[in-house]
């Protein structure tokens, strides 16, 4: 069985949070995304404490997928850096799980 990971990645509010989520899962790349709207980001940019309101994306997929989910949203991210942070899924439902990894194709590009 493959490993599985959620991957946590922060996105512009709305539209840009949407499309990346579905396209994700039309990739085969997550098996399931999660959209938590109105997450409040504070973190240090070119040298500014900078406050910013954002979507995070909860994508449930494979440990073997996670290149390829990672070159995904680099190539369709807005950010220049944008948060991509897998981790690991230590136990869950046994069903769910099987759903998840036959759900994900790790060829996916």
């Amino acid at each position: 069985m493959s490993e599985p990971i959620a991957v946590l990645i922060a996105c512009p509010s709305g539209e840009p949070a949407d499309s990346l989520a579905r396209a994700l899962v039309e990739a085969g790349l997550a098996a399931c995304v999660n959209r938590l709207p109105g997450v409040r980001s504070t973190y240090r940019w070119k040298g500014e404490i900078v406050t910013d309101e954002e979507d995070l994306l909860v994508a449930k997929t494979t440990r073997e997928a996670f290149a390829a989910v990672e070159r995904f949203v680099l190539a369709r991210h807005p950010y220049d850096v944008p948060e991509i942070v897998a981790l690991p899924v230590v136990a869950g439902h046994e069903p769910y799980l099987a759903w998840l990894e036959a759900s994900v194709s790790v060829d996916a590009s």
